[in-house]
């Protein structure tokens, strides 16, 4: 999980949480417009903004998707009516729907799905077709992590949340009748190639293993920030990681098409072509860790 970098703004967060939520009108706070309210005050609290430069200042950005969605109509009609002029500069010239979202739904083809799930998944079931039809990323997701760690379930949490202390033993059930006991022993320095050596304890016997390490060149990396009087260089609107480009060097963008997308703390924020042209340089890759405003595509 990427952090927002805002823990010692939490007490501002919480305000403008309030603020928000009378911005939009008093929504009913269940899940997802609880989430639209959260994502947006982070938001606002990471760019700056205010009810009264919102406006203004939000021409320039791309909001979270989750604030998009809701502006367009996708978690219903609010009783009040939308912010006119929010809705104007969140959706940047989408007109939103007026109907109810899901009679825009196509009936789902299972063959279809089938075929989608087997890139990535052999031999699914009827739960696994559904699961990537309802949600396609986070299954996808789940898939790519059960392969690359295994099953952990029967870690314990403490565990997989916070990772174990320098000379602590743990024993994990792997399945019934199988146990292994593993002791942390310590950290290596960083290799050349961006992966650590974790020294440890296997059922008394000891071992290494080197791991990806997605810090390793963060501390020394000087992120190239993108200069907001060149339309043509387009930045990051929040720190997070890059979990998926869409364009390449030489490509052709329509005005307000996808480029890439951001995502931090569950929150995703499309990044956006500001102006139609051709794409000059890509300056990130998927799973990269950006700055807030760091310079990540240049059209021209």
């Amino acid at each position: 999980m990427v952090s927002l970098g805002l823990g010692s703004r939490f007490d501002e967060v919480k305000e403008m949480y309030k603020t928000v939520n009378d911005m939009l009108g008093d929504v009913i706070k269940v899940t997802p417009s609880s989430k639209v309210v959260g994502d947006l005050a982070i938001f606002m609290v990471q760019n700056e903004l205010t009810p009264e430069n919102i406006v203004e200042k939000g021409k320039n950005l791309a909001f979270p998707d989750s604030v998009v969605s809701y502006f367009k109509g996708m978690m219903g009609q609010p009783p009040c009516g939308f912010p006119e002029d929010i809705q104007k500069i969140v959706l940047k010239g989408e007109e939103p729907i007026t109907c109810r979202p899901g009679a825009l739904l196509p009936p789902i083809d299972f063959d279809a799905v089938r075929a989608e799930v087997e890139k990535f998944q052999p031999d699914p079931d009827m739960k696994d077709l559904i699961s990537y039809a309802m949600y396609p990323k986070v299954y996808e997701d789940f898939i790519t992590h059960r392969k690359e760690y295994g099953y952990i379930m029967r870690m314990g949490s403490h565990v997989f949340f916070n990772g174990m202390a320098l000379g602590e033993t743990n024993k994990i059930n792997i399945e019934d009748g199988k146990t292994l006991v593993i002791k942390y022993l310590g950290l290596g320095d960083a290799n050349e190639d961006g992966t650590r050596t974790v020294q440890f304890e296997l059922n008394g016997m000891r071992r290494e293993v080197a791991v990806t390490d997605p810090h390793a060149s963060e501390s020394a990396r000087q992120a190239r920030l993108a200069d907001p009087n060149e339309p043509g260089q387009i930045g990051a609107s929040i720190p997070g990681m890059v979990s998926k480009v869409n364009v390449k060097e030489g490509d052709t963008v329509e005005e307000n098409q996808v480029l890439a997308v951001i995502e931090a703390m569950k929150m995703e924020t499309s990044v956006t072509a500001p102006k139609a042209g051709v794409v000059k340089e890509v300056l990130v890759s998927a799973g990269q860790t950006v700055k807030a405003k760091e310079l990540l595509i240049i059209i021209e």
